[in-house]
This record gives C-alpha cells, sequence and structure tokens, in this order.
C-alpha cells in the first residue's frame, strides 16, 4: 500500500506539479512570445531545452539518443514513435533539436492556461470526430510549408499497457504520401517499464531512444497507404521485441500479471 502511494506521487502527482508550475511561472511570458515574429520556434526551444529537461530530469531520468544523426534531413518529414507513457511527449521534445508540431487530442485545450498555449502549439484533433480528422490534413499542409516537420504517435489505443504496441492509425501515413514527407521512426524501449500510464510501478534512470532509417514514400499514392501503415507498424514493433533488455515486454508481462 505505501509503496503504491508513492509510486503515485512519483508518477502521478510530482509529474504534474513539474509540467504544471512551470505552465503558471511561464504563462505571462510564453504569451508575449506568442506575439513575436516566428514564435512558433521560439516557443519551441522553450518546451525543448527548458520545460521537457525540467520535467524529465526532475522526474529522476536522463536521455540517451542512438542514431541522432539520422534525424537530419533536407526536407520535412513525418516523426512517429510508439506511446506509451506521459513523458513520451518531453522524450521526443528532448530528441529532436529541428521544431516540429505535434499533432494531439483536442481535449487538452479545455486545461486552464496550458491550452491557450496549446490550441497555438499543437494540431488539434478530435478522434471523435470525422470532420476534425480531416482538417488535421489542412493545418499539417500549412504547417510544413512553414517549414516544421509533424510528430504524431500514431497507435490507434496505446493506453492498454498489455498490449507490446496497439495498431496504427492511417492518418499519420496519408499525410506522409500526400506531402512526400519521408517518415523518421523513433522508438521508446523503456518508458513502459519505468513510467507507465498508470502508478502500479516504474524506476529512475536511462531512458534510451533510437533513431530508426527513414522510410520513404516517394512514388506511393492513397492506395499504399495500408501498407506503409504496416511497414512503419512492423519497423517499431521488431526493435521493441529484439531489445535486448526487453523493457517494453516486461511491461506487458507485469500489466497481464496485474489484471488476471
Amino acid at each position: 500500500m505505501i509503496k503504491r502511494i508513492v509510486l503515485k506521487i512519483w508518477l502521478q502527482t510530482w509529474f504534474y506539479f513539474l509540467a504544471g508550475i512551470q505552465i503558471v511561472l511561464y504563462f505571462p511570458f510564453l504569451v508575449v512570445v506568442l506575439l513575436l515574429p516566428k514564435s512558433y520556434s521560439k516557443l519551441f526551444w522553450i518546451a525543448r531545452n527548458i520545460w521537457a529537461r525540467i520535467v524529465l530530469h526532475g522526474s529522476g531520468y536522463f536521455v540517451e539518443v542512438e542514431n541522432k544523426e539520422k534525424l537530419k534531413s533536407e526536407t520535412n518529414c513525418l516523426i512517429i514513435a510508439n506511446h506509451s507513457s506521459h513523458m513520451d511527449v518531453f522524450l521526443m521534445l528532448i530528441a529532436n533539436k529541428k521544431p516540429f508540431m505535434f499533432v494531439g487530442k483536442k481535449e487538452l485545450y479545455s486545461l486552464p492556461l496550458f491550452g491557450y498555449i496549446y490550441k497555438r502549439a499543437a494540431i488539434m484533433v478530435d478522434r471523435s470526430d470525422s470532420k476534425s480528422r480531416f482538417e488535421v490534413y489542412g493545418k499539417a499542409n500549412e504547417m510544413l510549408k512553414r517549414g516544421y516537420n509533424i510528430c504524431i504517435f500514431p497507435e490507434s489505443h496505446y493506453l492498454d499497457d498489455t498490449i507490446l504496441l496497439a495498431d496504427f492509425k492511417r492518418g499519420a501515413f496519408k499525410i506522409a504520401i500526400d506531402n512526400n514527407l519521408p517518415i523518421i521512426p523513433l522508438v521508446f524501449y523503456d518508458l513502459k517499464l519505468k513510467h507507465p500510464w498508470y502508478p502500479m510501478f516504474g524506476s529512475l534512470g536511462k531512458l534510451r531512444v533510437k533513431v530508426l532509417d527513414k522510410i520513404n514514400v516517394e512514388g506511393l499514392k492513397e492506395e499504399d497507404i495500408p501498407m506503409l501503415t504496416n511497414k512503419a507498424y512492423d519497423t517499431i514493433k521488431v526493435e521493441l521485441e529484439n531489445d535486448p533488455k526487453k523493457a517494453a515486454i516486461k511491461a506487458t508481462e507485469k500489466w497481464k500479471k496485474i489484471l488476471a
């Protein structure tokens, strides 16, 4: 019981405190930043170098990125990764130096203060609304024209921790094909085990990120979306399965025992 309380305080209360207190403290400054030319680039720098690092390092983690050079590209890219923790957003920010824009849940817009910034710093989508999902494509195209990469966590139901990697939604790959965007897959090995969605277990330490080879989409058409979706899915899943430490697999096994 005591262990569960400690885990809840660390994995949830402390996490939300570190993330939230910074929004409160920085909010007047962020509002001014958003009025400046090229405001998103400045906002991204703050998010990556201050907000994300304080949250992640303050929670007891440090990051190791393998193949970081593969993030470099002469063109815009679509960045994808597996989604297994609240920390994924911060890990993605730290791993990528070049500004990108998240495609994220519209529900977060309702959060006080954060919602004001979030609306201007992410492409929002209501997954239950087909019109909202369609509008994402136009908004993504606009940000790509401004020179920003797009980042999507493509898993369809990522909150089920008994699944190693949930099926991918097709929307990310339609964006890639429509805009001829190379896809850069990232693998987050450890967060499903070290900082899961629900506070049943966790640990401090190193978070490993691996940047995989680009998936080219040149010459692909809309009818190729299922093939591309499956290729990206298999690429990330194989890496999780072949992880020498089997971190994500251990996490799914733990959850199966807990829920049995």
